[in-house]
């Protein structure tokens, strides 16, 4: 298959799953169940692992830890759709997104601590969180959260992972969302790790 043939084939199938992910958000709104609907097409694309090989979408090249490619967002930023490839020994601090997400694994297993603010929010900078389970997002599953979730990311093994993260918004849109560190029961906001590939 050609490039182009390629390229062309990636950005209809992108197109046909973000359009049914927003049909469903659009009559159901967005809760735990419409956001485990969407979650199941973004799986079936993530599936396609033929769309997100390494020759358009390279590994990370050491010391670089994590690349963030964006694959496609609307005009207004909105259902921003990225192939994250991360690199083993990556952690990701516990921190909310301020819009859903849905994550879909092509390859790789990330493993996601899930967490529940504690705290009623009040105090600027502090945060108590507890953990509630570890989910592991690997081909075939997948997390999909609300705005007002918390999650860690660790990555593990030998190779590189390749994930689809799915956001309401683009994450380079997001000011008010924060990292929190449990040792120290503080928060702050959080700030992009990387930058996205275009």
């Amino acid at each position: 298959m050609s490039v182009i043939a390629a390229t062309e084939q990636r950005a209809a199938a992108v197109r046909s799953a973000i359009e049914d992910i927003r049909e469903m958000l659009a009559i159901a709104g967005i809760d735990r169940l419409s956001l485990a609907r969407g979650l199941r097409v973004l799986q079936a694309l993530a599936g396609r692992s033929e769309l997100w090989n390494r020759s358009d979408f390279p590994d990370p090249v050491p010391p670089e830890p994590h690349v963030r490619y964006l694959i496609r967002e609307d005009a207004d930023r909105g259902y921003a759709l990225y192939l994250n490839v991360i690199a083993p020994g990556r952690l990701i601090p516990p921190h909310n997104h301020d819009t859903w997400a849905c994550v879909a694994a092509v390859e790789g297993t990330e493993y996601n601590v899930l967490y529940r603010r504690t705290d009623d929010g009040t105090r600027a900078g502090y945060a108590t969180i507890e953990e509630i389970e570890t989910v592991q997002v690997r081909p075939g599953t997948g997390l999909a959260m609300t705005p007002e979730d918390i999650h860690s990311v660790t990555v593990k093994g030998t190779e590189p992972i390749r994930h689809l993260h799915l956001y309401g918004r683009a994450l380079e849109t997001m000011t008010t969302r924060l990292s929190y560190d449990p040792a120290t029961n503080s928060c702050k906001p959080m700030v992009l790790g990387v930058a996205t590939r275009r």
